[in-house]
């Protein structure tokens, strides 16, 4: 093919989203198959209240981390900042 005939051409997004068939991505394929002959089990939206606790506890604290951490970068770049040369 020549290089202008492949400039001319323009892929057209609504023409492939009107399609009337789509294939399945390979991801989707893959899990399809795997799933036919050992369906997975089910897997609960939240986690167990047991085990929720500590997560709670520790999404609490990395978050006072992170804000501690970034907090601390403003302070010394604002005493960078003002310190006489």
């Amino acid at each position: 093919m020549s290089e202008g005939h492949d400039e001319e051409r323009e892929f057209d997004l609504r023409w492939a989203d009107g399609a009337e068939h789509k294939e399945p991505s390979a991801r989707a394929r893959m899990l399809a198959a795997r799933w036919k002959d050992n369906p997975p089990g089910p897997v609960p939206f939240r986690a167990d209240p047991e085990h929720g606790g500590s997560a709670g506890r520790s999404s609490w604290v990395s978050t006072a981390v992170v804000l501690g951490c970034v907090a601390a970068v403003i302070l010394l770049l604002g005493y960078l900042d003002f310190r006489p040369y």
